[in-house]
């Protein structure tokens, strides 16, 4: 049982379930209720059944929520929040910044060392930004989740391997032919923080000077026990503090 909103439209949704659970799956919610018992918590909130919180989450003061029912919302999917029919929040300004306004220059972030006003930051590593790495590796990778898999989340199932095969990365054309790779080659994806062995998939769905490692294989399901992970980085952006996989130059190479 889920409740969600999205970004776009002014409803609450529910989402109840399809089948009944499938052998040992469990949502969250039971995983943790579970842990609670074993760990001997007894607080009220962990033997409270996914129902349950979702009625006290439609018992909040919050103006947008208010008429919100749990019984009908259930039986029908959706409900309109509580708002005006032409909703615009920020029409009179009131956003969450420190002086009410849609701040171009943000003190918040000149205070954290952070560039208050946005512009073009250019990537640690790219031809472009680091001419000297280029020089050794000049390719730009990222890598995208496989279309069977949602990152590294259900690459241990079957069907995966069935549909993917093996560890691919897409090559332009003009980029293999330079290195003598052809569809089918095993290739060797490195720069200095290490290296990984993929099948070469020459296609123009790569820009040329870019390598797509389409991921994530867990390593111990690979081929030769390595991933993408074994040639990203570990730096992090400035805002939100997350990761920066596509920031990564590689060089390739044709394993004979």
């Amino acid at each position: 049982l889920d409740v969600h909103s999205s970004y776009g439209h002014l409803y609450v949704l529910a989402n109840n379930p399809a089948i009944a659970p499938v052998g040992e799956s469990k949502p969250n919610t039971e995983v943790f209720r579970l842990l609670a018992q074993k760990m001997g918590f007894d607080e009220p909130c962990f033997s409270e059944s996914d129902e349950e919180m979702a009625r006290h989450a439609f018992v909040a003061a919050h103006p947008r929520a208010q008429g919100l029912d749990w019984d009908r919302l259930k039986v029908e999917g959706w409900q309109r929040l509580n708002v005006p029919g032409a909703f615009a929040p920020f029409a009179e300004g009131n956003f969450p910044t420190p002086s009410g306004k849609c701040e171009f220059y943000s003190e918040t972030l000149a205070g954290q060392g952070v560039d208050p006003l946005p512009t073009y930051t250019p990537p640690r590593e790219s031809v472009g930004s680091n001419p000297v790495l280029a020089l050794r590796y000049p390719l730009a990778m990222i890598s995208p989740p496989a279309r069977n898999a949602l990152n590294s989340s259900f690459a241990n199932l079957p069907v995966f391997a069935e549909n993917e095969s093996t560890p691919n990365l897409e090559i332009h054309p003009d980029d293999a032919a330079t290195r003598g790779i052809a569809s089918g080659d095993p290739v060797r994806v490195l720069n200095d923080r290490g290296a990984l062995v993929l099948t070469a998939r020459v296609t123009d769905r790569a820009r040329c000077g870019v390598v797509v490692a389409l991921s994530i294989w867990w390593r111990k399901l690979s081929p030769d026990g390595t991933n993408a992970n074994m040639v990203t980085g570990q730096a992090l952006t400035d805002l939100g503090r997350a990761a920066t996989f596509y920031d990564c130059l590689v060089e390739v190479a044709r394993i004979a």
